[in-house]
């Protein structure tokens, strides 16, 4: 039976008043209805061409903006709009914070049902441009077209070197400059692609899946170290070496180059082997006291600054005294472990990603820390109470879970332990929220605090202090 085809329709007068995932915008119209558009920003009112209704949740398209909200500014990007990023460059950075903060809000009261608990302010960004540590960038044979180059009748065949435009596989903007990362991100991105065309190398095809060029990453770190890694599609030793040793030339500055061989139909890269080129293979960072290396498939946060205030937080709220016992579940490569570890007796930390653990393992050696202890293995596992008998009980406990929230048999497992503390670490409020709700248990929300860790994005943190009834 074919399904039946919407019926669009148009929403008159949408009033929009706040933000939504992926750089959309929740309005309501002049009925009440709910609907959620791109390219319009809170305090705007449109109308609106509704494209889709699934379960009741409409989105749709602007066709004519009334009344523009005082919280817009100029994009400062050339690619704004375009490449699919910094989707808030329009929407002034105070107003972004305004509306980060209630979407944290939203979550603990709406979702959590928790409206006892104290709200500390949103912490922003110091730096709202240039704040990344870290890009991935994609070589592609065909260029990314705005709707005027298409109108223009403009060829796609172009070498380029940039972002995949979110549901474009086979396409990749041509970023002339990013304001992600610090320099110099522009002039090596620029630099390489130069260099790939000059020696007449060919770049990926998604689509036959084919070309010699396909990825680059780089990683840029606040002690002024570089590592660049390049991704390509043959295992072609005398190409790859004639290549690296022209990047090397032309930026002497790179601390560690490395290359990997990616003939799978995927661009993921963590699953390759990596080789060092020049370098130790690494790059140091630092995070308040704790020193980092930091290698081609380490699992770090991509804006130093900002991570340092958010493990302060977490630090804070954990109000050490040097006696504790602490458990740090989702540990990564360790980051907050190792940030409080001189302020506790003892950290246990557990992550599922065995790679993450050996940096772990790595960075408490380099830094002479003897009281962290790291496993490997996925947290609903690995955390029992044969587990908890055999480190002693948890006095805090720090839990920084993936986006997706804690699964339900680490929630009880933590009621069961009985941890007089919790520090909730979460880069998704709404997930955070229902993991809340189910603690409520036997555990009090005492207080929160949002921090912005990504300007001009929907990305929000959340610390929040849990105590036990």
């Amino acid at each position: 039976m074919a399904r039946k085809k919407y019926k669009q329709q148009i929403l008159s007068k949408v009033t929009f008043t706040g933000i939504a995932d992926k750089g959309q915008c929740v309005g309501r119209d002049e009925e009440g209805r709910v609907v959620f558009v791109e390219n319009v920003v809170p305090g705007d009112v449109a109308d609106v061409l509704v494209l889709r209704k699934r379960k009741g949740i409409m989105q749709g398209v602007p066709t004519h903006i009334y009344q523009y909200s005082p919280d817009r500014v100029n994009p400062f990007c050339q690619h704004y709009g375009v490449c699919g990023g910094c989707k808030w460059q329009d929407l002034s950075y105070e107003a972004q914070l305004r509306h980060k903060q209630k979407v944290v809000e939203d979550a603990i009261y709406r979702i959590a049902k928790i409206t006892d608990a104290e709200m500390l302010p949103i912490l922003g960004g110091a730096s709202t441009r240039y704040y990344r540590n870290k890009l991935e960038f994609s070589f592609s044979n065909r260029r990314w077209l705005t709707r005027e180059e298409i109108e223009a009748g403009l060829p796609n065949e172009e070498n380029v070197l940039g972002f995949h435009r979110a549901g474009a596989f086979d396409k990749v903007v041509d970023v002339k400059h990013c304001w992600l990362q610090y320099e110099p991100s522009n002039e090596l991105r620029n630099g390489i692609k130069a260099i790939a065309i000059e020696q007449g190398l060919s770049f990926h095809d998604a689509k036959v899946h084919e070309g010699f060029m396909r990825q680059s990453m780089f990683r840029i770190t606040s002690l002024g170290e570089i590592l660049v890694l390049l991704g390509f599609h043959q295992n072609d030793t005398e190409r790859i070496h004639t290549f690296l040793e022209a990047v090397l030339n032309k930026f002497p500055q790179i601390t560690t180059l490395c290359y990997c061989i990616n003939p799978k139909v995927n661009d993921y890269l963590f699953d390759l082997d990596m080789h060092t080129y020049h370098g130790p293979g690494f790059v140091r960072e630092r995070l308040g006291h704790v020193h980092f290396k930091v290698g081609p498939k380490s699992f770090f946060q991509t804006n130093t600054q900002q991570a340092e205030v958010l493990y302060q937080v977490a630090a804070d709220f954990a109000q050490l005294k040097g006696t504790e016992n602490v458990y740090d579940l989702y540990t990564g490569i360790g980051s907050i472990a190792l940030f409080i570890a001189k302020n506790c007796r003892q950290v246990v930390g557990i992550e599922e990603i065995p790679e993450a653990i050996e940096d772990a393992l790595e960075n408490a050696a380099l830094n002479g820390i003897t009281n962290a202890r790291f496993y490997a293995g996925d947290v609903k596992d690995l955390l029992t109470t044969e587990f908890a008998a055999q480190h002693g009980k948890p006095d805090l406990l720090i839990t920084d879970p993936p986006r997706a929230g804690m699964h339900p048999k680490v929630v009880q497992m933590l009621l069961e332990l009985e941890s007089p503390r919790m520090v909730y670490v979460s880069c998704n409020p709404a997930t955070q929220a229902r993991d809340l709700l189910l603690l409520a248990e036997k555990y009090r929300l005492v207080r929160f605090q949002p921090v912005d860790m990504f300007p001009h994005t929907h990305h929000i943190e959340n610390v929040a202090l849990l105590e036990l009834k």
